[in-house]
This record gives C-alpha cells, sequence and structure tokens, in this order.
C-alpha cells in the first residue's frame, strides 16, 4: 500500500541567506517528482545603508512569502569563519528571513552546508560542482543552475524534501537515475533516510 503522507505535494522556500545577494528558490514536491517553480536571487545594493537593505530584503521575502504560499523555509544555518564582517552580514540577511517567514506563519528549518551537501550529493564535503549537479539532475535540467546562489537555494529546498521523508521510496527518481547514468557523475546517488527573478 502507498503511504498517502509521501505522495501529498510540499512547497519548499529554500533561502541562501546574504545581505547582498541572497539566493531564493521555490520547490514543490515530493523529492521523487520536484519541481522548481522560481529560482533567483534578491539583490541589495552596497551604496544603500544597512536600514533600507534589510527593509529591501524583508519586503522581497515577504513578497516571495505571499505569492508562493510555502509549507516551510528552509534556510542555511549560519557559520561563522574566519570573515567575521561576512558572517554578520549573512546573519543580519538570515534574521530578516525568519523575521519575515515568522511573520507568515511558515515554519522554518535549518541546515549546515555538510549536512545539504550530505544530503543532495551524497557526501558532506562535496563540492559546489558535485552538488550543483545533483541539483540539476533532480529537476531534469541538462545544464547546471545558474547563478549559484539560486542553485544553493534549490539544494535547500531538495534537502529538506529529501529528508523530512517526502522522497522515502527506495531507489533515486527515475530521471536523476538516468542522469547519473548518461554522465557517470562522481557524486552518489543519496538514498533518503527517511527522517525528518527566475534562473
Amino acid at each position: 500500500m502507498t503511504d498517502q503522507r509521501t505522495a501529498l505535494p510540499v512547497t519548499v522556500l529554500g533561502v541562501d541567506p546574504g545581505l547582498a545577494r541572497c539566493g531564493v528558490a521555490v520547490l514543490e514536491g515530493p523529492a521523487r517528482r520536484a519541481r522548481a517553480r522560481t529560482a533567483g536571487v534578491l539583490r541589495t545594493a552596497a551604496t544603500q545603508a544597512l536600514p533600507q537593505r534589510l527593509a529591501q530584503l524583508h519586503a522581497e521575502l515577504g513578497a516571495l512569502l505571499a505569492r508562493h504560499a510555502p509549507d516551510v523555509v528552509a534556510i542555511e544555518k549560519v557559520v561563522f569563519n574566519a570573515n567575521v564582517t561576512n558572517a554578520i552580514s549573512v546573519g543580519q540577511a538570515a534574521g530578516v528571513v525568519l523575521l519575515a517567514a515568522a511573520q507568515a506563519e511558515v515554519a522554518v528549518v535549518e541546515y549546515s552546508p555538510s549536512q545539504v551537501k550530505a544530503t543532495v550529493a551524497g557526501a558532506g564535503d562535496a563540492d559546489k560542482r558535485q552538488v550543483g549537479f545533483m541539483v540539476a539532475a533532480a529537476l531534469g535540467r541538462s545544464g547546471p543552475v545558474r547563478p549559484a546562489d539560486a542553485a544553493d537555494a534549490l539544494a535547500l529546498a531538495l534537502c529538506h524534501l529529501q529528508r523530512s521523508g517526502e522522497g522515502a521510496a527506495s531507489g533515486p527518481a527515475p530521471r536523476l537515475a538516468r542522469a547519473m547514468a548518461r554522465d557517470q557523475a562522481g557524486a552518489p546517488v543519496v538514498q533518503p533516510a527517511g527522517e525528518g527573478r527566475d534562473a
């Protein structure tokens, strides 16, 4: 008997937070039949004052949430590294995402970069090429998604679909399996764990 839960469509807004460039993507699942509604980048100008940049980002995210009414927002967890200035601006953008989602009453889940890589490309240390290939294959695209920020947002949304059990049927999606056989990608196919402006 088919698990009806996995057959239900789920809409995920993936967000790769950033102040200058915020990657966004709306993906409709389940994972085995994932379809991208939109993917792109929200941009703010460095010449603007910080409050205005954050307000612009908030308004554009709010419009995206209203237009697509996602069931959940999947956002990349902010990781602090040697570049403190960049980490602070990413953290500010992430805060705006959390606020916009809360105001829209949409649940938020956070995934670390290594979680996204492990789920989508099969290894926590996978490079961007491997992740990009797997995202494109999962969506039935012949080439990589551009720009990279949009691809990262799609990877986050796809990660959530896979980890939440929406792709829990055994084996890779048919079009992903065909792409792997055709292109012989270096990144292995991940079996779901059963746990939980357009490009």
